[in-house]
This record gives structure tokens, C-alpha cells and sequence, in this order.
């Protein structure tokens, strides 16, 4: 019984999320919901920004159809929905990291607030029990911002941050299994069934495009923040503190590498710019698909990495020491492709400015007539 209503919420979510599309698509220039192109982004035309807003419309639609959701889950949408109300006045407005950041913040203690849950723990690491205590409120704000600024920092090109969605849930499937509880299981159904149409629209496969917004990545990066906790927190399952890192490891490292990157520039860590895995490989000459099946299957591969390494049966110490290794690998190696890239451009840049002060030189030599007498140029103007 509970599965048929699983089902019947999912295809409620889903058509509910691919009319919404069709709908605000329609209102996005009046709604001022629509992403311009600019020197950091080269996609092509206005493209409408109401993926995620069209997402969540969906997944309340898929909630309120099931009549036993729980109340951690309706918690958690009332919130997500908070930010994806932020999300769409940045997409609007472009509000600043302050503003942001305060909402954020009190967004998450409301959620510790009405529901107790945050981490608290972080397992057994070498042969000790790691309680956080009191501080694992802290460090709870600050890793859900962390993951939720991940998934909006990776909505870069088409089809990227949907498609990490579906790694994400599928890597918690794979890591807790069947220990998963119903109500985090249903949620992540739902989420996934929001998913597919969007991804729909964002690649051109269905209508015009549209993208996620800041109001997607947001509820999306929110909500499996909160998954992830509760799973790693609750006794019963499978999924341990240190694999919740490997169900998201893309995003995660991806971050942390820019953020360490700029501030080794000495430049805030919240400033864009086109230093991205995505943005690197399309540098190199990748097509933004080649782009996306490449980085979908990487995030894929980390996450199979991570259940080969637990597999092993070395503790969770090891498998923490496993992902820093690999965290301080793929950091060094994309900060040498960006400087790598960083000086060929500046190299090019000189050239042309090398070969536009020769042009200049030449115009300004003056022309000699048959006679040996020197004419300004201008006389023949």
C-alpha cells in the first residue's frame, strides 16, 4: 500500500513540476525571471529562470497527495521553501552574501529548533567516538550552507546540477540501502521525480530551455543536506558521517578548491568567476555535453570509490583519510589547469597588445613621397 502511494506522489510530483514549467516559462520577462548572458556566462539568448521554483510547486504538489508524510519532511519543505523564496529574489534582485547568509542561517536553526536533528556525531574515527555535542549546532549551519552554496556554485552548464541530484540519491541509496526510513525514502523519491522534468526542459530535450536558478540549487543543495543528516544521525542505518562525503564528493571538493584557490589569490571566496571543473574543461575545448557526461561520471565514480574504500572494512578513519587524499589531489590538480590557463591567457592577451603597439607605430611613421620628403598620413585622409 505504502508503495502504491509512493508511485501515485511521484507522478503527481512530476506532471505537477512539467506544468509549472510550462506556465511560468510563459511569465518569466514579466515575472524578471530570466538569465542574461554576460562575460562569466556564455549560454546563448534570455534563458527563463524557473526550474527550481517549478521544481518545488511540484514536490508540494507530490507531498500533499500523500496523506501520512511526515513531519521532519513537512518541516523541511516549509524551509526549502523559505530559500527557494530567497533564490528567486536573488535571481531578481541579486541580493547580497550578507543577506543571503542571515536567511540561510536562521532557516537552519529553525530546522535544529523544531526537529532536534543536526550532527552530533561524526562515528568512530580511529578508534574513538567523535561527539560534537553542543558545537554540532555550529558545525550543522555550517556544513548545510557549505553543501546547499556547492550545488549553486555547480549549476554551470546545462543539466549539471540535476544530474548531480540524481548521483547524490542514488549514492545514499547505494551506501544505506535498505536501511533507509520511509519518510527520507519518499522524499527522495519526490525529489527525484522533480528532477526529471526539469532536466527535461534544461537540456531542449522538451520546449524551450530553462535553467534552475539560484532558487533551484538552493532547495536542492537544502534538501539533501538535511537527507544526509538525518541518515548519518539516525542509529539505524547504514550511512555513516564520513560516507555522507562520498554521496556528494563533486560538489564538495569542487568548493573547496575554488574557495582555496581564491583565497590563495587573496580575493573573497564568495566571488565568481570561471574557475570551475565545468568551466576548466570547457577551456580546454570540451563541448558543454562532453562536459556534463564527464563530470556526471566522475561524480559517480566517487561515490563508487567511497563504497569500495568502506568495503574494505578499514573503519570509518580510513575512509575520512581516503577522501582528504583525494580532496588535496584533485585540489592541486585543478589549481594547475586554472593557472595553466590563467597564463596562456595573459600570454595572448600580450602578444595582441604587442602587435597592436607595432600597428600603432607603423601608422604613426610618416610616408616619404618619390622625393625623400616626409607627408603625414593625414594629408592623404
Amino acid at each position: 500500500m505504502q508503495g502504491t502511494g509512493m508511485i501515485l506522489a511521484c507522478l503527481i510530483t512530476a506532471c505537477t513540476t512539467a506544468i509549472a514549467i510550462t506556465v511560468l516559462r510563459r511569465f518569466s520577462v514579466r515575472l524578471g525571471l530570466v538569465d542574461h548572458p554576460n562575460e562569466r556566462k556564455h549560454h546563448v539568448g534570455h534563458v527563463p529562470l524557473v526550474g527550481g521554483v517549478a521544481m518545488f510547486i511540484g514536490l508540494i504538489a507530490g507531498a500533499l497527495s500523500y496523506t501520512h508524510f511526515s513531519s521532519f519532511g513537512q518541516i523541511l519543505l516549509g524551509s526549502s521553501g523559505v530559500l527557494v523564496v530567497l533564490g528567486t529574489l536573488d535571481d531578481r534582485f541579486d541580493l547580497s552574501v550578507r543577506a543571503r547568509l542571515l536567511v540561510q542561517i536562521t532557516v537552519i536553526l529553525t530546522v535544529i529548533v523544531s526537529t532536534g536533528v543536526y550532527i552530533h556525531t561524526l562515528g568512530q574515527l580511529f578508534g574513538y567516538q567523535v561527539e560534537l555535542g553542543w558545537a554540532g549546532i555550529p558545525f550543522t549551519v555550517i556544513a548545510v550552507i557549505g553543501l546547499l552554496n556547492a550545488f549553486n556554485m555547480m549549476d554551470g552548464i546545462d543539466g549539471l546540477a540535476g544530474g548531480l541530484t540524481l548521483v547524490s540519491i542514488a549514492a545514499i541509496s547505494l551506501f544505506a540501502g535498505s536501511s533507509v526510513p520511509y519518510g527520507s525514502k519518499l522524499l527522495m523519491a519526490l525529489l527525484t521525480a522533480a528532477t526529471l522534468p526539469y532536466l527535461a526542459a534544461n537540456l531542449g530535450i522538451i520546449g524551450r530551455k530553462i535553467f534552475l536558478g539560484d532558487a533551484g540549487s538552493m532547495g536542492i543543495g537544502f534538501l539533501l543536506a538535511w537527507i544526509l543528516i538525518r541518515l548519518s544521525q539516525h542509529p539505524g542505518t547504514h550511512l555513516s558521517p564520513v560516507d555522507v562525503l562520498w554521496c556528494v564528493a563533486l560538489p564538495v571538493l569542487d568548493t573547496l578548491a575554488v574557495m582555496y584557490r581564491r583565497m590563495r589569490q587573496r580575493v573573497s571566496p564568495f566571488k565568481p568567476d570561471r574557475g570551475h571543473i565545468h568551466h576548466l574543461l570547457l577551456d580546454m575545448g570540451l563541448s558543454p555535453r562532453a562536459v556534463l557526461v564527464a563530470l556526471i561520471a566522475l561524480a559517480a565514480s566517487m561515490a563508487f570509490l567511497g563504497s569500495v574504500t568502506r568495503s574494505l572494512g578499514l573503519g570509518s578513519g580510513s575512509n575520512l583519510a581516503a577522501f582528504c587524499i583525494l580532496a588535496m589531489v584533485y585540489t592541486l590538480f585543478v589549481t594547475r589547469i586554472r593557472g595553466r590557463q590563467q597564463a596562456r591567457s595573459r600570454h595572448i592577451a600580450s602578444r595582441a597588445a604587442a602587435n597592436d603597439d607595432h600597428v600603432a607605430d607603423v601608422l604613426r611613421m610618416p610616408i616619404r613621397t618619390d622625393r625623400g620628403h616626409p607627408v603625414s598620413r593625414d594629408a592623404f585622409e
